[in-house]
């Protein structure tokens, strides 16, 4: 039955069969208003139409009589009287009547004066599921459902009579309606469920009826309803968390091929994450240009004492933060992902894991992609969109705290207290708050390509051999990446960002308007050239918007100004430079590769040129990639190689002439108005030093325990930014620290060799261990090079605008 409802609504000519029109009439008045309906719509072919209700021991009878009929479902709906409410009061009274009997009464007085011809009466629509005889939803029943007695054939038209009538109530009230029926019910009762059990059994030694109760109730615990009046409750109670906080600028024009793959396949929409009031953002947006609300995931942290009942009722899935050894639970999250985009729902999570501490996107949490790609490699559905979104906001009222956290604060819990004191600290407004959607990814062809091999596997082979697991990390690995590579692509260039990368570039320091403005041009110049996305950059061209920019930054506490001189000048808050660097690092990314091309061009040694040349400096610029991937999404080593291309191109036009030198590269870009990568990737590079120089220091044979790593990176830290030997402290951040040990991890230099592996491997203890300290010191020699080549663009560059990096007169 589910399927695209007509246009106008019909009865369809059913043949030599009987036609019998399942009637789906909550009330009374619904019934009668059907009834008057019918009466005129019948087939002029002079059979009798039968009725009976859409569910129950009617709806038995008839389909146990042994005949074969042709189903149709039938439902009234009513049209809204007008737009919701403005006022909050009024929406929430609004969203609480609606289905309610005062509702329904004043609906049938306005009906009844409809009857008597006043033009104001009740609104309605009759409209007509796709109908389906009842030897078809057998078939389809035995097809997908485990069971075969007639109680659950009964349940099962019923079903796809509600799925049927609500497919057409959307083409009437607009995808906004678009609800989940029995969801627990559909999934227990289903063929591929009683599968998981069976496997969980032998997998485990468990018996069936064991398995299969643990998972209804972690099923229950899973499902969440889609109810129009929860939803609308929810929203109502949290919009004034982003309502008054930001000015929401949204890019639809990304909106529009997402309609049309909507209604083929589901989609699942993936944010950047910098607040809790992302997921209402987004709803909201999404509300106004009618897209059904999506399933959103949120960790079991978020299970907040009187709303979780209600975030429930309104799509909110609450999922254990971490579940990978508790199989039965990941079987079911895995199944009821499967249902859901099988039956075309829309899911929304954030894949950073929690809100960025740093500005930039964090690494993925690859665990619920892998469930939802599941259902594409067992065909459960034909294939899935994955969108990227970016929600990118001026400025944060959380920014201070998460700041706290990444020197050590520990982060508050989340509860009614917790929530009350957010929600007062938004009422203040901060600025624009922009969403884009980036180009969506069909994840069928994104695994396809990156070589997942279950995709050739039989449907009922759920987890292959190792090879075949490790291959498969692989796949979901990159396709993860290349979301957060579009996520990246449609992020904005704030002026805010701009501000903050002037003024984290220049250390102890407090530079003028113009002296600000000096340095954005530059970069404001080549944003125009790259054609970046952004939000009203141009301002900045003048005096006048650094000083708007600046002031928004004033009023969070994040830059302080002194005005009692000839004229102001602006500096970071002391204290507030991780702040500072959260702003700038929003936009960071579009100048990764430009930092990436200045830093190589420099290793290229003078006397190549031509393919020798080329092939160096993207040897260099691999090697910087390597260095910087656990803190930066970079796309394919072919796309990178094009894009460091079209970069050396906005440097050198000439620099594919033949027998061109390399020499002149340089020269060219060493006189260059814009050299970035000091303010790029300095922050990142004296982290990587820091911690390389730390690990160097650590006792090898001595396991690392990460806490005494990273406050003994903190500690020397602060003892080389006292000495000048680092740049700022927003390189003193535990994010950063986190990244260094992942890649020193990931080069083999964290994991300390013992006797009896050293013995399996034919060498000594003490041999591996001086073999580890030497990578180690490698590894801190490596970055340090790379320091120094920031250094000296950071010199060219102040040498360049005429400004000294030392203190004169």
């Amino acid at each position: 039955m589910p399927g695209p409802a007509p246009h106008v609504a019909s009865l369809p000519d059913p043949g030599d069969r009987a036609l019998v029109v399942l009637v789906d009439a909550p009330s009374g008045l619904e019934s009668r208003l059907i009834d008057r309906w019918l009466t005129t719509a019948a087939p002029d072919n002079g059979r009798r139409v039968e009725t009976v209700p859409a569910q129950g021991e009617q709806l038995a009878a008839r389909l146990t009589r042994g005949d074969n009929p042709l189903l149709v479902p039938l439902r009234l709906v009513w049209e809204p009287a007008g737009p919701a409410p403005e006022k909050p009061l009024l929406r929430l009274l609004d969203a609480v009547t609606r289905r309610s009997r005062l509702r329904d009464r004043a609906r049938a007085r306005r009906a009844s004066r409809a009857d008597q011809g006043h033009s104001e009466g009740a609104r309605h629509r009759i409209v007509v599921g796709r109908p389906a005889t009842v030897r078809e939803l057998m078939l389809r029943h035995r097809r997908e459902r485990m069971g075969t007695h007639t109680e659950d054939f009964v349940r099962f038209v019923a079903q796809q009579a509600t799925l049927a009538l609500d497919r057409a109530e959307r083409g009437v009230l607009g995808n906004r309606s678009k609800v989940p029926r029995e969801v627990s019910d559909q999934i227990v009762g289903g063929a591929h469920f009683a599968r998981e059990v069976r496997r969980l059994a032998v997998e485990t030694g468990r018996g069936e009826e064991e398995i299969a109760a643990e998972a209804e109730k972690d099923l229950q615990s899973l499902v969440a309803a889609m109810d129009p009046t929860a939803v609308d409750l929810f929203s109502g109670v949290l919009r004034p968390m982003h309502d008054r906080a930001w000015e929401v600028h949204a890019d639809t024009s990304g909106l529009e091929p997402l309609r049309e793959l909507g209604a083929e396949h589901a989609l699942v929409f993936l944010p950047s994450h910098r607040s809790y009031t992302d997921p209402f953002v987004l709803a909201e947006v999404l509300r106004e240009n009618d897209f059904p609300r999506n399933h959103v995931l949120g960790g079991n942290n978020l299970r907040i004492w009187g709303l979780e009942a209600l975030a429930r009722r309104s799509g909110i899935i609450f999922i254990r933060r971490s579940f990978g050894k508790d199989l039965v639970y990941k079987a079911v999250v895995r199944e009821y992902f499967s249902w859901l985009v099988a039956k075309r729902f829309n899911l929304e999570w954030y894949m950073e894991g929690g809100r960025s501490r740093t500005g930039k996107l964090r690494p993925p949490k690859y665990g619920l992609l892998s469930d939802v790609a599941h259902a594409v490699e067992t065909r459960r559905a034909a294939d899935v969109y994955l969108v990227p979104v970016s929600i990118m906001h001026d400025q944060l009222q959380e920014v201070h705290q998460m700041a706290a956290e990444q020197t050590g604060t520990a982060k508050t819990p989340e509860g009614l207290r917790w929530l009350a004191g957010y929600a007062r600290a938004q009422r203040r407004p901060v600025g624009k708050l922009h969403v884009s959607f980036g180009e969506p990814l069909s994840l069928r062809q994104a695994l396809s390509s990156a070589g997942d091999p279950a995709l050739e596997r039989s449907p009922d082979d759920v987890d292959g051999d190792a090879t075949d697991a490790s291959a498969r990390r692989l796949a979901l690995q990159k396709t993860a990446f290349e979301v957060f590579v579009r996520i990246n692509r449609v992020t904005p260039v704030t002026p805010i960002a701009l501000a903050a990368l002037a003024l984290l570039g220049v250390r102890d320091r407090a530079l003028t308007l113009s002296q600000v403005r000096r340095v954005v041009e530059p970069v404001l110049d080549y944003v125009e050239s790259r054609k970046l996305p952004h939000t009203g950059v141009e301002s900045l061209r003048t005096n006048g918007g650094v000083a708007e920019a600046l002031l928004s930054l004033r009023q969070q506490q994040v830059v302080s100004a002194y005005t009692e001189g000839t004229e102001p000048v602006f500096s970071v808050e002391p204290g507030h430079h991780i702040v500072a660097a959260f702003y700038r690092n929003s936009a960071i990314h579009h100048f990764v590769n430009r930092a990436i091309v200045e830093l190589s061009v420099l290793e290229v040694d003078d006397d190549d040129d031509g393919r020798a040349a080329l092939a160096a400096g993207f040897t260099h610029a691999l090697a910087l990639r390597d260095l910087l991937k656990y803190e930066f999404f970079f796309p394919d080593k072919e796309t990178f190689r094009a894009e460091l291309a079209a970069e050396l191109s906005l440097i050198d036009p000439d620099w594919t002439e033949v027998g061109r030198p390399v020499s002149r590269t340089k020269e060219i870009l060493l006189a260059s108005k814009f050299l970035c990568a000091h303010r790029v990737l300095r922050s990142f590079v004296d982290a990587q030093w820091l911690f390389a120089e730390r690990l160097a220091a650590w006792d090898v044979t001595r396991p690392v325990v990460e806490s005494e790593l990273f406050d003994d990176c903190s500690a020397v830290g602060q003892q080389l930014l006292l000495q000048g030997r680092l740049h700022g402290p927003e390189a003193l951040s535990r994010e950063l620290f986190a990244s260094a040990l992942r890649l020193a991890g990931n080069r083999g230099l964290v994991e300390v060799p013992d006797t009896g592996g050293a013995a399996a491997r034919g060498t000594s203890v003490e041999a591996e261990h001086a073999d580890l300290a030497a990578r180690r010191r490698a590894f801190a020699d490596e970055v340090r090079a790379v320091v120094g080549r920031v250094v000296r663009i950071d010199e060219t560059d102040a040498r360049n605008r005429q400004e000294s990096t030392g203190v004169r007169p």
